[in-house]
């Protein structure tokens, strides 16, 4: 079986999806690991931090296509527009915004806004996507459900009131780029190899946020092996997390990948617990984890096995 056949099939993009989420889960501690680490503090260090973090992710994408291919990724001149577009949707705005919003608001309101990306997600693929990715009310009762299950499991942290307003419609900023990067690929992805897609959106998304965070007097100093270690794993994350993401939107409906979104506090709070020792052994993180599995199982049903492949890809070089 090729690695099509395998990306085209259902149960394998359930499979890739969860894992995709899995390794941005681990983003969350390792992240609070790398400012512990590296001292940052400021929101320009924090900036130039995701920056150098994206740009070699993009790196390391293009160096797995030279590998694989034996070539250097490229894309055609007509392509350079939508592809710029998506890493300054998808990686800068979606970024900066989330960046920007946490120090405005509360983590555990960060956590569930960021929770709407899958629903905004697969509210827009109705819009832009209506014949093979329709609203259908399963598909609601499972966002809700997802939803629930994000909010559960942090309601009691949650603050609602005008201190932390303007964070909260920032960070909501955040996922509506997210969710807008999420339309974007599956736009433009017929006909174009996932990789170059990726190194390309993910090493020019980086760049940007690099000259965003020195601008705003961001300062990163490796002085510690343990440093180099995490921004190392954090980029091999985005790399391999954001090519296989895009490799399923290409191949899937909107809403069959994206709700799997709804598992990435789930997993941050396991590798929460397993880095950081922190207690989740509690009643309310399974009722949570319940709520979420259900929205997901919801929003994939009745979708026809042939609404999973739109497009019939035999360009050479395709992942």
């Amino acid at each position: 079986m090729d690695r099509q056949s395998i990306l085209k099939n259902r149960w394998a993009a359930y499979l890739g999806a969860t894992v995709c989420s899995a390794l941005w889960g681990t983003a969350f501690p390792v992240i609070k690991l790398g400012y512990e680490t590296l001292a940052i503090e400021s929101t320009g260090s924090k900036l130039l931090f995701a920056g150098e973090r994206f740009s070699l992710a993009g790196i390391l994408v293009f160096l797995f296509g030279l590998i694989i291919y034996r070539k250097p990724l490229v894309i055609n001149r007509k392509d350079i527009l939508p592809v710029a577009l998506l890493g300054f949707v998808q990686t800068t705005l979606q970024y900066l915004f989330a960046y920007v919003g946490v120090g405005l608001t509360t983590a555990t309101n960060t956590s569930i806004l960021t929770g709407t990306v899958s629903i905004i997600s697969v509210a827009l693929a109705a819009v832009f996507f209506r014949d093979t990715d329709r609203l259908t009310p399963l598909k609601i009762i499972g966002c809700i459900a997802g939803l629930a299950g994000i909010v559960f499991v942090n309601f009691k942290d949650f603050s609602l009131g005008t201190a932390t307003l303007l964070g909260d419609f920032i960070v909501l900023l955040s996922a509506f780029s997210g969710a807008g990067g999420n339309i974007i690929t599956k736009k433009i992805m017929a006909g174009k190899n996932p990789a170059a897609v990726t190194a390309y959106q993910l090493f020019g998304g980086g760049l940007l946020l690099i000259i965003i965070g020195v601008i705003l007097g961001g300062r990163v100093s490796y002085s510690s092996f343990e440093g180099i270690i995490i921004l190392i794993w954090l980029s091999v994350v985005s790399s391999v997390s954001f090519l296989l993401w895009t490799a399923l939107l290409k191949y899937h409906p909107v809403s069959r990948i994206t709700i799997f979104t709804m598992l990435v506090p789930v997993f941050g709070t396991l590798w929460s617990w397993i880095l950081l020792g922190e207690n989740i052994l509690n009643i309310g993180n399974l009722i949570s984890l319940v709520l979420i599995a259900a929205g997901i199982v919801l929003v994939n049903q009745r979708l026809p096995l042939g609404e999973a492949v739109e497009h019939s890809e035999t360009e050479e070089g395709q992942l």
